[in-house]
């Protein structure tokens, strides 16, 4: 029987504290550590527990002489037979006898976890497709029972099919009766016998299998897809579990998704934004012209609107944003060098290495 700890450590006193100390130190912890105050940490509920199982007997003079006789020193009835000062608590308040019940075979199924990737075409359009699963599946041999064909579950021989074994011991309150789960039938009430060959009395087997996934359109990197009923099946008779498919986009060769938006950058020949004009340009819906306007410089953004992702769930679309980059070309031939500097003394440009060129420099737009 495991150990309890020293009662008065429990409330941070020493063995010759008074009732005036005890009754202080009690009500110090007690508000400390009650569950009301202490929602999110699971273990002080534990401590409100114990502090209060030990102030029980504590602050009862007779039960604090018998502690103080025999609580430390052995060589009498089990002062506290219980595995820890919850027991002792529950004892106190619960009527002495805890009875927990029977418990029942049938359990629902894990729920099970999948990645699915997918191009951003059918992120943003939807679409069918399949992902191969291993899960747990009813045993067609023996229906899920778990027992051998024309076989059924016995009253379990240890606990008598009530799912607890009764435990009486003596202590410095008297005999006293607890009950636990039976850990030969797991509190069920039931063992099985003769348990099937193939499930080996779980009920369950291991499958390997082909799920059907409706992708909707509109969705994005992480989301996860709940299909009802797709994870393991339930034990005897319970309900299943569901499969989870968690989404994973792939990078795309010209896009990157921002919400619903996309962005790319548009490469322009100098000619084409000098000159202006049209470029066709690849979308998600095909192909597609875009106007240049003359003299268009590298940086500036043109808006598509309608050419995004679609809003998943509802109406509406994202817009395709394009960053015009202007390509600088590096003349191939002496024509095109001669082409070039004619350009420049027509716009009075430096063109030449000793003809420097006054820079102008601007404020960054924000």
């Amino acid at each position: 029987m495991a150990s309890v700890k020293d009662l008065y450590e429990v409330l941070g006193l020493s063995h010759g504290a008074s009732d005036d100390e005890i009754k202080r130190a009690y009500r110090r912890l007690a508000r400390e550590l009650h569950p009301d105050v202490n929602r999110h940490d699971p273990d002080a509920e534990e401590r409100f527990k114990e502090v209060s199982a030990a102030y029980e007997v504590l602050s009862d003079p007779a039960k604090r002489r018998q502690y103080d006789m025999w609580g430390q020193t052995g060589g009498a009835p089990d002062l506290f037979p219980f595995g820890d000062l919850t027991d002792i608590f529950d004892v106190f308040f619960g009527g002495g006898r805890r009875s927990r019940g029977r418990r029942t075979r049938v359990a629902r199924g894990s729920d099970l976890q999948a990645t699915l990737f997918l191009s951003l075409e059918e992120a943003a359009f939807g679409t069918e497709t399949e992902i191969e699963v291993d899960s747990l599946a009813l045993c067609d041999r023996c229906e899920g029972s778990g027992c051998e064909p024309g076989t059924h579950p016995a009253r379990c021989s240890r606990c008598g099919g009530s799912g607890e074994v009764q435990e009486v011991q003596r202590s410095i309150f008297g005999t006293v009766m607890t009950s636990r789960t039976c850990g030969q039938c797991q509190g069920t009430g039931q063992e099985i016998a003769d348990p099937c060959t193939q499930c080996r009395g779980d009920g369950r087997i291991s499958r390997h299998h082909v799920v059907n996934v409706e992708v909707p359109p509109g969705v994005a990197d992480g989301l996860e897809l709940r299909i009802s009923a797709g994870g393991d099946a339930g034990r005897s008779g319970g309900m299943p579990g569901d499969l989870y498919v968690r989404i994973q986009v792939e990078p795309h060769e010209r896009f990157d998704r921002r919400g619903n938006d996309l962005v790319s950058v548009l490469e322009v020949p100098f000619t084409l934004a000098a000159l202006g004009g049209e470029v066709e340009i690849h979308t998600l819906d095909g192909t597609e012209d875009v106007r240049i306007d003359s003299g268009t410089a590298s940086g500036r953004l043109l808006k598509l609107r309608g050419r995004g992702v679609p809003n998943l769930g509802r109406r509406g679309r994202g817009d395709l944003y394009l960053t015009v980059h202007v390509q600088t070309p590096e003349p191939r031939s002496k024509e095109e060098r001669e082409l070039v500097e004619r350009l420049a003394e027509l716009r009075g440009e430096p063109h030449g290495k000793g003809d420097p060129w006054s820079g102008t420099l601007r404020r960054p737009e924000a």
